[in-house]
């Protein structure tokens, strides 16, 4: 045999030997690898806890896996620690009532209005003061926009004055919480205790709560609270009532939501003395 022959035999050779061990190990590794897949499913059948504590591990490499790929958009939204809804369909059927009929009359969704309506109610249980009212107060002063603020510093829904009314907001987060808007009933509906407790009367208590104690009139406040609180009180008889749909104001022209203190009738002047007075009297009243 030439010398080319014996180097192409001993290549063949070579090369067979070398595909035996591949297979052969390969074969062995496959073994070894069932073997093993066999013992982990043994094992978490026998331990659930160990098949517990593995799943989490792989959602928790899975979602970091999905954060390095699609970046701060696939985080998982945190929920909300308290639902700002309700569907009226689970309230009481009076309260459903009125929670869609406000619905359709102030262009709100009703979900969040069978929220304030359901709180409505039962502060009115604790308060002792219609439910009603407390839902007309809120529809005449920001026609239930929860971040409305007037031109001297009304806000939420009841136009709180929340500068002047600091206190009432140190318990629940602060000045800002005028915009929750249950938190902001809460306090005007305290603020309205306080009104109608220092007049002795519901008309006089409204005068007090929109600042116009000391003015010659209230600009029709009181009268249209009331007008709305009557048909809503007849909304929750179950007698109907038209809904003329209108636009919710940002704040109306004189709400400032105060008891201002007890005072001689200010001398007619123009509105725009009028509105000078009241911000000053606003900053020293503290109910």
């Amino acid at each position: 045999m030439t010398a080319t022959g014996k180097m192409v035999s001993s290549v063949r050779t070579f090369a067979a030997d070398v595909t035996e061990g591949f297979l052969e190990i390969t074969h062995n590794s496959f073994a070894l690898l069932g073997l093993a897949v066999a013992f982990v499913a043994i094992a978490l059948t026998a331990r659930p806890d160990l098949r517990q504590a593995g799943e989490a591990q792989l959602m928790d490499w899975l979602q970091a896996r999905q954060v390095a790929l699609l970046g701060p958009l696939a985080e998982p939204l945190e929920p909300s620690e308290r639902t700002l809804a309700v569907n009226p369909q689970e309230l009481p059927q009076e309260q459903a009532r009125v929670a869609f009929w406000l619905s359709k009359k102030y262009r709100v969704a009703p979900e969040p209005l069978g929220l304030l309506v359901a709180e409505a109610y039962e502060l009115g249980v604790r308060t002792k003061l219609d439910p009603t009212l407390i839902l007309a107060i809120i529809a005449i002063e920001s026609g239930f926009n929860p971040f409305a603020q007037s031109p001297v510093g009304a806000q939420g829904l009841m136009q709180v004055m929340t500068r002047v009314h600091t206190d009432k907001y140190e318990s629940v987060g602060g000045q800002l919480a005028a915009f929750d808007p249950v938190t902001n009933v809460r306090v005007g509906v305290k603020v309205l205790q306080e009104c109608i407790a220092r007049a002795g009367s519901l008309e006089g208590g409204l005068r007090y709560y929109v600042g116009a104690a000391n003015l010659p009139d209230d600009g029709g406040y009181a009268a249209k609270v009331l007008a709305e609180h009557f048909r809503l009180s007849q909304v929750a008889n179950g007698r109907p009532m038209p809904t003329m749909p209108v636009t919710p104001p940002a704040a109306a022209p004189t709400l400032t939501s105060q008891a201002l203190p007890a005072a001689a009738p200010a001398p007619a002047a123009s509105s725009a003395a009028n509105t000078t007075e009241k911000v000053a009297l606003l900053s020293t009243s503290n109910l």
